[in-house]
């Protein structure tokens, strides 16, 4: 009998000791700490996008440190909240490679999570105006676990590595089952050293024209 994979199975804490640890570690540093994002929001990458229907894994680094951003989806921020600068660059790289593109005034990318982009961040949470300050608590080996699963289980998978974190992870994904696209991170820092212009949100829907998936409605 196929076993069914669900992020219920990979995401039990009770069957991951290490995962225990980091959600304790965190509940401790709350106590006298910012972090982001809120408890309830820090698995959103399982809740809006399943195992099942996953397309596409956009791939970042840490979530936004600043108060109100961070939602738990990669580059994502809830309604209200100023579109932070990452974000402006993707919606300006969709803007000059997919003509039909209107950017939006809002940064909330549920629309694109619940189309099959698991829109997730190499480390889940984040210390206040301190950012990577998570790197070294267990995530990293959480988001391997994650990868390798979705290599493992599921085939032509367009994975969209988004920074030297992210591209980290390629090693872990059967680059003969799947796709592999990479960049550099969207950071006015570093989004001039290979983002902007790479036309990776076109290749995506090619892609997905040429396997006969739905192509993804990137307007939101």
């Amino acid at each position: 009998m196929k076993k069914i994979i669900t992020w219920k199975n990979i995401l039990d804490k009770k069957k991951k000791k290490y995962l225990y640890e980091i959600l304790n570690f965190i509940r401790l540093e709350r106590l006298n700490k910012v972090i982001y994002p809120s408890d309830k929001n820090i698995f959103s990458a399982f809740k809006y996008t399943s195992f099942k229907n996953i397309k596409i894994v956009m791939l970042g680094q840490d979530p936004y440190y600043k108060n109100g951003q961070a939602n738990g989806l990669s580059f994502s921020v809830n309604y209200g909240i100023k579109i932070p600068p990452s974000l402006n660059n993707i919606f300006k790289e969709l803007k000059s490679s997919i003509k039909y593109f209107n950017i939006p005034k809002h940064g909330n990318l549920l629309k694109w999570a619940n189309q099959g982009i698991l829109l997730l961040n190499t480390i889940l949470t984040v210390e206040e105006n301190k950012p990577n300050s998570h790197k070294d608590i267990g995530w990293t080996h959480f988001t391997d676990t994650i990868i390798e699963k979705i290599s493992f289980y599921k085939k032509n998978v367009i994975f969209l590595l988004l920074g030297k974190n992210a591209q980290k992870k390629i090693d872990l994904i059967n680059f003969k089952k799947h796709f592999i696209l990479i960049s550099s991170h969207p950071s006015p820092y570093s989004s001039n050293n290979g983002f902007l212009g790479c036309n990776h949100f076109l290749k995506i829907n090619s892609i997905l024209s040429y396997i006969k998936k739905d192509k993804i409605d990137w307007n939101l």
